[in-house]
C-alpha cells in the first residue's frame, strides 16, 4: 500500500540549507542577527490553533545558536 508523502518533510530545511543559513548568519553583524531573531520569533508565535512550521522553528533555532556562540 502506497503512503502519502509527509507534508512536514517538504517544509523542513535540508542539511545543505541549514549550513547555508548558518554561514550567512555568521557573516551578519550582531544588530542584523538580533533583527533576524526578532522576526523569526514573531513567525513562531502561537496564534489560536496555528502551529509554526518546522522551517520557521529551524530558522529560529539557528539564529538562537548563532547568538549563543557570540555570547561566549
Amino acid at each position: 500500500m502506497a503512503r502519502r508523502p509527509d507534508k512536514r518533510e517538504s517544509e523542513m530545511l535540508s542539511e545543505a540549507h541549514l549550513k547555508e543559513l548558518r554561514d550567512s548568519l555568521a557573516h551578519l553583524s550582531l544588530p542584523s542577527v538580533r533583527d533576524f531573531y526578532q522576526r523569526a520569533h514573531e513567525d513562531c508565535r502561537l496564534v489560536l490553533d496555528s502551529i509554526p512550521s518546522p522551517l520557521k522553528i529551524q530558522t529560529l533555532v539557528q539564529v538562537w545558536k548563532q547568538l549563543w556562540r557570540w555570547r561566549q
